[in-house]
């Protein structure tokens, strides 16, 4: 008892009245593993135990003899611990049994010998298949009720092992019980001669549990928290939960997605006696050198010959849908991998799994409440995505509605797709160039078109600069149209957050906007903090490619001065902790390296800018 003890996580499946709470309730009973004060509780002035009540807690479940929510009990023997999820069989609370599966090492599919597979049945097999979860044992509960007849058994068990081939699953073995009489749970039952198997403790106590991933060149771990030191000799932690591999003092590591390295100088698990750390403990990093690590970023193996994941954009994904309203093709949603959060918009439903045949329908038209699918996810930025065969933690994911908070989905990665760099060529779509060409469209209109980026810091007076630019061009008799980054992102870019590969993305789009207006005779005007060089290059070189003018104008309105307008209260809130990510405060600006102008509004009349804007244009051409 005093050497180190393995646990065994066991979640229950099976379609309602099954009796898995029962069961949950007989290993408990039978193992000695309950205070006094529960079974106090749970036993009628007649002597009877009401085993089913030791897990449902809640008051919903009691009144109405079901499951609703996980419940988790713990109970040991002299081998091993357990924790056990006694899971809903009802078809409303799937989600909860996807949920109390995720972490298990085996599933106990629990068939009513009467009745044999149903419907939910099926489905909660699926779950447990879907979940990589390799050990499943098969119980054939309430065999007293057919009498112990043997052949009853068999033929049910045959359903069993049709649906576990089915699956593709491991089906390991299957018990007949009553856990209500405690037949063949702990104690052997002499009511069932012709089962000479173990019974499902004995089969859970000599299980012998694959030892998790360690190889140290599958290192994840994925960022969740930042520690700033609290003196002048600390440096910064990087906190998370070890996905896979294994991590100690001197080792090289990569920080994805920005690809920079450094070594691991200290590393804090609680533990002083423990030098190496595994999978899945929670760990404080401490690295060489000062390099750019927030939340979200991943920490994986420098060796050369690492197993990387996929900085991928687009993922193949098994679903189980959780929420009411279905969804659809063309749906946006949050998709929370691991500490990162990205918007995913679904690109195509390729298939549904029929919860009845376990047949594949496909191209469904949706997927509805408790639905099982397959389908393609477009991410607004990268997700480092591994297959969930071989890196579960990598693999998973929750879909969370933007709206309502509420999570509505959960899935495993089967395949993803890199990154594709946006400047990419589309074969199966070309460009159509107008039938009006470029000189005879501008020579008719009496305009050239043009584009007109300002770039600067919140606050620096973009958008004030913009509006008095695009009004002194329209009242002149000029065709002028002021692109604003609050109203694209109400609109094109309303699928898109504030991390680096939002906003990159978002530029591109507004760049190639600029681009067709430019094309059609229209002065375009952008005004968008672009905080990268890299970023605001795109737009240039797509207007560039196009034989467009690009001018940049640099509002280089100081931080203080910015801060101290503060019309949206943004600097206030990223002062107080309250906002992360605002550039110039803890997101870098880089300022343009050659501009066609440089202005501050600091303390001058907005007219003799707009002037200093027009004579750039003119001195170009454009005017």
């Amino acid at each position: 008892m005093s050497g180190p003890r393995q646990l065994l996580r066991i979640a229950t499946a099976g379609s309602v009245d099954d009796g898995k709470s029962t069961l949950i309730g007989r290993l408990l009973h039978d193992t000695d593993s309950l205070p006094l004060d529960h079974l106090e509780a749970v036993t009628s002035e007649t002597g009877d135990v009401d085993l089913a009540a030791l897990s449902d807690g809640l008051r919903a479940e009691r009144e109405q003899g079901i499951t609703i929510d996980v419940a988790y009990r713990f109970f040991s023997t002299d081998t091993r611990n357990y924790i056990l999820a006694d899971t809903p069989g009802h078809e409303r609370y799937t989600r909860n049994m996807f949920t109390g599966a995720s972490t298990a090492h085996v599933a106990l599919l629990l068939v009513d010998a009467r009745t044999g597979v149903l419907r939910q049945t099926r489905r909660h097999a699926r779950i447990a298949s879907l979940l990589g979860i390799e050990h499943i044992v098969a119980v054939v509960n309430k065999i007293d009720l057919t009498g112990f007849d043997e052949a009853r058994f068999t033929e049910v068990a045959a359903e069993v092992q049709l649906l576990a081939d089915r699956l593709g699953i491991r089906h390991s073995i299957t018990v007949p019980v009553s856990a209500l009489r405690g037949d063949n749970v702990v104690h052997r039952s002499a009511d069932t001669p012709w089962y000479s198997g173990p019974t499902l403790l004995g089969w859970f106590e000599s299980l012998d549990l694959v030892a998790p991933n360690a190889d140290p060149r599958r290192l994840r771990l994925p960022v969740q928290w930042v520690s700033r030191p609290s003196t002048p000799t600390e440096r910064r932690r990087y906190t998370g939960r070890l996905g896979a591999g294994t991590l100690s003092v001197g080792d090289t590591v990569t920080v994805l997605p920005a690809g920079t390295r450094s070594v691991v100088t200290a590393l804090d698990t609680l533990d002083d006696a423990r030098s190496v750390a595994v999978a899945p403990l929670s760990v404080a990093v401490e690295l060489a050198d000062d390099i750019d690590v927030g939340r979200g970023d991943v920490l994986v193996s420098g060796a050369d010959d690492a197993d990387l994941p996929v900085l991928a954009r687009e993922l193949d994904v098994t679903v189980c849908w959780f929420a009411d309203a279905p969804l659809r093709p063309g749906d946006r949603l949050a998709l929370k991998h691991g500490t990162r959060t990205v918007r995913a918009t679904v690109s195509d439903l390729l298939s549904r799994i029929d919860p009845e045949t376990l047949a594949e329908e496909r191209s469904p038209l949706a997927l509805a409440l408790n639905d099982i699918g397959d389908l393609t996810l477009h991410t607004s930025s990268v997700v480092l995505a591994d297959p969930y065969a071989a890196v579960p933690d990598g693999g998973s994911f929750v879909l969370i509605d933007e709206h309502t908070n509420d999570t509505v989905g959960a899935g495993t990665v089967t395949a993803a797709r890199p990154a594709k760099p946006s400047g990419r060529v589309r074969n199966d779509v070309k460009w159509h160039p107008s039938a009006l060409e470029r000189t005879h469209r501008w020579t008719t209109i009496g305009q050239r078109g043009a584009t007109l980026w300002l770039t600067g810091l919140p606050a620096s007076g973009k958008s004030t600069l913009a509006v008095a630019v695009e009004r002194a061009l329209v009242e002149s008799g000029r065709a002028a149209y002021l692109l604003d980054g609050d109203n694209v992102r109400h609109g094109i870019s309303d699928d898109l957050g504030f991390s680096p590969g939002d906003r990159a993305e978002n530029i591109r789009r507004v760049g190639h906007l600029t681009r067709l207006f430019a094309d059609a005779g229209v002065i375009a005007i952008a005004s968008l903090v672009s905080p990268l060089q890299s970023d605001r290059e795109i737009a240039r070189t797509l207007n560039a490619a196009a034989g467009l003018d690009f001018v940049e104008v640099h509002v280089a309105t100081p931080l203080a001065e910015c801060e101290r307008r503060d019309p949206k209260k943004l600097y206030a809130r990223a002062r107080a902790g309250e906002l992360t990510g605002l550039t110039g405060i803890d997101a870098p600006y880089e300022p343009p390296t050659s501009p066609d102008l440089v202005v501050d509004t600091t303390g001058v009349e907005i007219d003799d800018l707009v002037t200093r804007v027009l004579a750039v244009l003119a001195d170009r051409g454009v005017l």
